[in-house]
């Protein structure tokens, strides 16, 4: 995934002209005559070393119905809502007319990040032009001359800071291949039942069972296929407390198991019905949730507890407790030694792997956004207000967004987590780790 940016604008303010200058190619058509440009195109773009995806688009028009104005439109109102960073054009030459204001709203009523430039600036042609533009509202406007290559470096300075975030939070994103097998790790403390339950899944004594514990030493990966889809499957050695693995076999296998933890995407962890979320329960399920993977907690021997009921509203509460950043974790109760419950399992993995792989649109993240911040504003922190711009997915994988804001670094954790519970009510993300870092512009006008 690469960072998206659209030029939009009114028509023949010179939007083609730095696509194709950013792009280092005549890929769109350029001329005098306004509308040239239709259909959205997109192409690879580079200024120094930022590199990302740049959307040339149609002319932004006031028109309804099924006119071709229309059509043009919403291809724009389209490639608005897939960027993520809009750069708003005008005519420095021709100054700012309605038509530019009418834009300037409906990109402020976006809550996407804007970058406003001022084309044609050459010499001193466009400076009338470049000073009204401050009056659009949407912050201090950049010069440039696209058809001679001015402003570019601060186009550079004005990009950087989105890229940045985009890409560092990007770096260990990968796409949802459907094809590719689900990879599972099952874990927990030793004589839970681990290897019994992969056995039940395979339909075949593969793993090595017992009354012992400790009999896996090494996290076996084992493939497996439910209803067409490809399962990766690991069983791991049991993991206990720290001051108790005394032996360096022991540590070998425990290493192994958290290798399996790291490249698992939904991770079960198995508990003893007979005794459930203990302390190395609690941390191994901590340790998932930091590694960021999806989690479900399997219960196993249910067959042996009478007050279920009881049980169960025990087990929610002491997560609720000890796990309050990942709501609603699924508790799968079942037997692997009689085969009643686990097909309960399979179904839950394959839900929290979508979840996981869950994505939202900059659109709809930021009309969320916008209602979430008006019912509960930030606090003022030290009597300054922390002023929210927008936010963005910028990877999956687990779910992992970025908000942009004034003083982010003011910005209070309480607040953030408010933020985190409200994405994962509003769009059905329970159960998985869902990642929020704050990023805010430079000041231009501070000192540096």
């Amino acid at each position: 995934m690469k960072f998206k940016v659209a030029i939009v604008g009114r028509p023949n303010v010179g939007k083609s002209t730095l696509f194709n200058r950013l792009v280092g190619k005549r890929l769109a058509l350029v001329d005098d005559l306004p509308g040239v440009t239709r259909d959205r195109r997109d192409g690879e773009a580079r200024i120094g070393d930022i590199k990302f995806i740049v959307i040339d688009t149609a002319g932004l028009e006031e028109a309804k119905g099924d006119k071709l104005e229309a059509r043009m439109r919403a291809q724009t109102d389209l490639a608005i809502e897939e960027a993520d960073l809009c750069l708003l054009m005008v005519d420095g030459r021709a100054g700012i007319v309605p038509l530019d204001q009418h834009f300037a709203d409906v990109m402020r009523a976006q809550n996407k990040p804007v970058v406003l430039l001022v084309n044609k600036c050459e010499g001193k042609q466009g400076d009338d032009g470049f000073y009204d533009a401050f009056g659009l509202g949407l912050g201090e406007p950049i010069g440039i001359s696209a058809e001679h290559g001015e402003g570019m470096s601060d186009i550079y300075e004005a990009i950087r800071p989105f890229s940045d975030a985009f890409d560092e939070l990007s770096e260990e994103d990968e796409e949802y291949d459907p094809e590719k097998p689900l990879r599972m790790a099952i874990v927990g403390r030793p004589n839970v039942g681990k290897s019994t339950l992969v056995n039940a899944l395979l339909g075949e004594d593969r793993m090595l069972t017992g009354p012992e514990a400790g009999i896996t030493r090494d996290a076996i990966s084992v493939e497996l296929e439910w209803q067409g889809k490809k399962i990766k499957l690991f069983d791991t050695a049991g993991m206990r407390k720290r001051a108790k693995v005394n032996e360096k076999l022991e540590r070998l296998s425990v290493a192994d198991s958290l290798r399996a933890i790291r490249f698992a995407e939904v991770v079960v962890l198995m508990v003893d019905a007979t005794s459930p979320l203990e302390k190395q329960d609690i941390q191994i399920a901590d340790l998932v949730v930091r590694e960021g993977r999806g989690l479900i907690i399997g219960v196993n021997k249910w067959d042996l507890i009478e007050d279920r009921d009881a049980l169960l509203r025990l087990m929610r509460e002491r997560l609720e407790i000890a796990l309050p950043q990942v709501k609603g974790l699924p508790l799968v109760m079942f037997s692997s030694l009689t085969g009643r419950g686990i097909d309960r399992i399979m179904p839950k993995v394959i839900e929290i792997h979508e979840k996981w792989n869950a994505r939202v649109s900059t659109a709809a993240l930021n009309k969320w956004l916008a209602r979430a911040t008006e019912r509960h504003p930030p606090p003022a922190v030290s009597g300054r207000r922390i002023s929210i711009r927008y936010m963005t997915q910028v990877k999956s994988r687990p779910p992992t967004f970025a908000l942009f804001s004034s003083r982010a670094d003011a910005l209070p954790e309480s607040y953030q987590r408010y933020l985190v519970n409200s994405i994962r009510e509003q769009f059905d993300i329970p159960a998985v780790p869902i990642r929020l870092f704050t990023r805010q512009r430079k000041n231009p006008f501070a000192k540096s």
